[in-house]
């Protein structure tokens, strides 16, 4: 059983008015869903007060939030294959395959990243609640690729921090239907649940403010290879962003047309690869710059491409 955690959360006045569980999620690095589930338990207070979700903030004030113990017990360590980038006393970075689940969910209870997790790693801190112990980002299960994982507090504290203040860089590569035009571009749209589909993302008005950008890396008849910057991290932002200015991702089932879904000769799943990411270490603030071969089942699409190019065919 892991030490109960206690943070003390100021309200700056930008904060004003705005939802308790909201300001607590963005300032702590929890999910939503987990400081909501905290608030109903009593574990947010201020002046002794217990605070509800919807209240309202007034600024100069200061929440106190208790994140429970986690129970080593709720989760079992697996032995499941872990390539290791990088690894110390504060960090692991991993490249996720793709077809791995991040962190246990519903369907997903076992044979996750995070169990492999914890058998790789004997402790790891109950960052996100109890299913996600050291996460503080995460790939969608068929997106492989760079992933940081915090071994204490005080790599969770700063890379957390980090990431709210948009520090950490994370590069995806994507091949995409069509030709962009633009050889650098930027895309500004909100992103929020499909009205039409709740268990797709849509460019909604009023949803969450998102922002990707991309370069072109590569041309093929058809079909665009991109370096895509991920500024800010939104449930399938890359997928809907791209869909949105007319370019889905080759083999792409949930947000693709019948040729990106199908993409090129050799697709056999969602081409995307989180390839790079940059950050600062969080004892010593030196740079990290760590980065990802394609692996094999998205070389060879690439390669059948280039293979036609050369000859000259569409």
């Amino acid at each position: 059983m892991s030490e109960a955690r206690e943070l003390d959360l100021p309200i700056p006045a930008e904060a004003a008015r705005q939802r308790a569980d909201r300001f607590v999620a963005d300032r702590s690095g929890l999910s939503r869903s987990f400081v909501q589930r905290l608030i109903s338990e009593g574990h947010l207070t201020m002046d002794g007060i217990v605070v509800r979700a919807s209240a309202t903030l007034v600024p100069g004030q200061t929440l106190h939030l208790v994140v429970p113990p986690v129970s080593e017990a709720t989760l079992a360590a697996e032995d499941i294959p872990l390539t290791v980038v990088y690894e110390d006393e504060d960090i692991v970075v991993v490249n996720k395959p793709a077809g791995l689940v991040v962190h246990p969910a519903p369907g997903h209870a076992t044979g996750t990243l995070v169990n492999a997790l914890l058998h790789h790693v004997t402790e790891l801190p109950g960052i996100a609640g109890v299913a996600r112990p050291g996460l503080v980002h995460r790939l969608d299960k068929d997106t492989s690729g760079l992933l940081i994982v915090a071994k204490g507090d005080l790599a969770q504290s700063s890379l957390m921090a980090q990431l709210k203040a948009r520090r950490v860089k994370k590069t995806y590569l994507a091949l995409v239907q069509g030709s962009v035009a633009a050889e650098l571009g930027r895309i500004e749209a909100p992103i929020g649940r499909d009205p039409n589909e709740r268990k797709r993302m849509a460019v909604v008005a009023g949803g969450r403010e998102a922002t990707t950008g991309y370069r072109v890396r590569e041309r093929f008849p058809g079909w665009t290879l991109l370096e895509v910057d991920l500024v800010t991290g939104r449930t399938h932002q890359i997928r809907v962003h791209l869909t949105e200015i007319g370019h889905p991702i080759a083999g792409d089932p949930t947000y693709g047309n019948g040729t990106s879904r199908r993409g090129p000769e050799g697709t056999t799943r969602l081409f995307l690869h989180a390839w790079k990411i940059v950050f600062a270490h969080p004892r010593d603030g030196r740079l990290m710059r760590l980065e990802s071969e394609l692996p094999a089942d998205l070389r060879d699409p690439l390669d059948a491409l280039r293979l036609l190019s050369s000859r000259g065919e569409a």
